[in-house]
């Protein structure tokens, strides 16, 4: 990638290779050192937007869900978007009951493994795969049964058509959740979909509210406000709290572009959204891109033979895909070449199928949030606990996208090469991006040329203090201006012929009489002088 390279060079290249069209319903993200993910805008250049040294590990992903998924014109969109779904089932991020969920699992059993076949599909083969974040024996015994029974004869694109209809119906589908607060200090997840914005807790929607009914949205630090004109012209503002001010930047930039895919009639319509206020500057941010109706509209317009679709079989959950195919790498170092082939692969697994993907989980609602260890990991494909409506909820991903892990892979591989064990306490620390100065100087300097090099504290405890006195300066600033402003009007209201009993007091003191003589009228014949020499010298020319 060139250094200058925009997201829209790199997200069309991704396209072309998809050999897709109808593309503007797909973006591509990636996560911080810090652990707060992000859109990859495409006005801007992709490694400005890094805060990593390459590699970069990004994931493609549906930013825009479709209205109605089963009326996209090309099946390798729609597939695309099967896999995005199915992916939010997996994820916790699909709210639906008990039967739903085995008619949806029992589609994609369907699509991935064809029809069921006594001689390939032993006795409790659903067991073997990983369709939720929660399972039960009662669970995998229906969805076995619907598969058996009911979906018999069913093409891969049939089967995957008729999980998007599904799909569609349920009160979640679409929801991105982000985590934060409310007023009270209750825990929520706050989602933008094609219908509008949506307040998850626990398991309930508490809040709906339509794409038109929305005025304003915007933030200050962590605070998130969202004005709402409904019907009676009755008008509210919810306020939530995001964990950290570029989690609270992030949902607000989610919300602008969702509001103008969705509500817009055309991209000619789309502004330049502003958060400031009188004393600080704020973020400015517009959405780049067409909207819904105009996508709609190009895409009835597509005349071309359907490409062919490669579909991912399904992976089973509890086992550990090796990695035996990618790039050649025999010019690159031994130790290096498995890096890099792992933080490739990693790439490269994370664009198709997420049924081995292990969903990150926060210790709280409200604090920063941290991947688990391997160890976690390990524990949480053993446990086995049934799903329930009321247990059900996108608490379990609040951070969906995985995170690069080749700094973690990278450290392991130096520990290990010592002969010394690797905590799970020092993974963390490995994922997190901020490894000790003594294992850096053990990994030597090709460690230091792959790890992603952010994280440091002291770096952003600096930042943190230019933020603070660059806000302090521009409060200064503004205040000074007022009071220049407010001098200078007091000067001419007291120098006007305005006859009020105050400033016919303020008139009245020695000090106004002697700034008066000493100073402003002297000022006020120079300045006449000045505007008559230039007056002549426009009427001699």
């Amino acid at each position: 990638l060139q250094r200058d390279a925009k997201g829209q060079y790199l997200f069309d290249l991704l396209c072309h290779h998809l050999n897709l069209l109808e593309k503007d319903y797909f973006g591509i993200r990636f996560v911080d050192p810090d652990k707060q993910r992000h859109w990859l805008e495409f006005t801007k250049s992709v490694v400005k937007q890094m805060r990593a040294q390459p590699p970069f590990t990004m994931c493609f992903r549906v930013k825009f869900y479709p209205t109605d998924p089963a009326a996209l014109k090309e099946e390798i969109t729609r597939y695309l978007v099967f896999l995005q779904i199915k992916r939010d089932l997996y994820h916790g991020r699909l709210l639906c009951k008990t039967s739903d969920a085995a008619l949806l699992a029992a589609y994609i059993l369907q699509a991935e493994i064809g029809d069921y076949d006594p001689g390939k599909h032993p006795e409790g083969y659903s067991s073997k795969f990983q369709f939720f974040p929660k399972h039960s024996e009662k669970l995998e015994r229906k969805i076995a049964e619907i598969h058996k029974s009911e979906l018999s004869g069913q093409t891969p694109a049939t089967s995957e058509l008729n999980f998007l209809r599904k799909a569609q119906t349920l009160e979640t589908y679409g929801v991105d959740p982000h985590p934060c607060k409310d007023v009270s200090g209750n825990a929520a997840f706050l989602a933008f979909t094609p219908f509008g914005f949506v307040v998850l807790q626990g398991n309930k929607r508490v809040h709906f509210i339509k794409w038109n009914e929305v005025t304003k949205m915007k933030f200050e630090g962590k605070t998130f406000y969202l004005y709402v004109s409904q019907k009676e012209e009755k008008k509210i503002v919810l306020t939530y709290f995001a964990p950290t001010p570029e989690a609270c930047k992030h949902l607000w930039k989610c919300g602008i572009e969702n509001q103008a895919f969705y509500k817009l009639e055309k991209s000619s319509q789309v502004r330049t959204v502003s958060s400031s206020n009188l004393f600080f500057k704020g973020s400015r941010f517009r959405y780049s891109g067409r909207v819904a109706k105009e996508v709609m509209e190009s895409s009835a317009k597509i005349k071309r033979e359907p490409p062919e679709i490669h579909r991912a079989g399904l992976v089973p959950s509890r086992s550990c895909p090796s990695i035996t195919h990618g790039p050649r790498l025999s010019s690159v170092p031994r130790t290096r070449r498995r890096a890099v082939h792992i933080s490739i692969m990693e790439g490269l697994e994370s664009l198709r199928d997420s049924a081995h993907s292990t969903p990150v989980r926060s210790a709280s609602h409200g604090d920063a949030f941290a991947a688990p260890g391997r160890s976690g990991r390990a524990e949480s494909s053993e446990r086995v606990s049934v799903i329930a409506d009321e247990n059900y909820s996108p608490a379990d991903s609040v951070l969906p996208t995985p995170v690069a892990e080749h700094s973690l892979e990278l450290m392991l591989l130096s520990r290990q090469a010592n002969g010394a064990p690797c905590s799970i306490e020092e993974e963390k620390e490995s994922e997190a991006g901020t490894p000790a100065a003594a294992e850096a100087e053990e990994a030597g300097g090709e460690l230091r040329a792959l790890c992603p090099g952010a994280g440091v504290p002291g770096a952003a405890q600096a930042e943190q203090v230019n933020k603070f006195v660059l806000s302090v300066l521009r409060l200064l600033l503004v205040t000074v201006g007022l009071l220049f402003v407010l001098l200078l009007l007091l000067i001419v209201l007291t120098e006007s012929d305005l006859d009020t009993a105050f400033f016919r007091d303020i008139r009245q003191t020695p000090e106004f009489e002697q700034f008066h003589y000493q100073y402003f009228c002297p000022l006020r014949r120079w300045f006449a002088c000045k505007v008559r020499a230039v007056v002549s010298l426009l009427i001699d020319t």
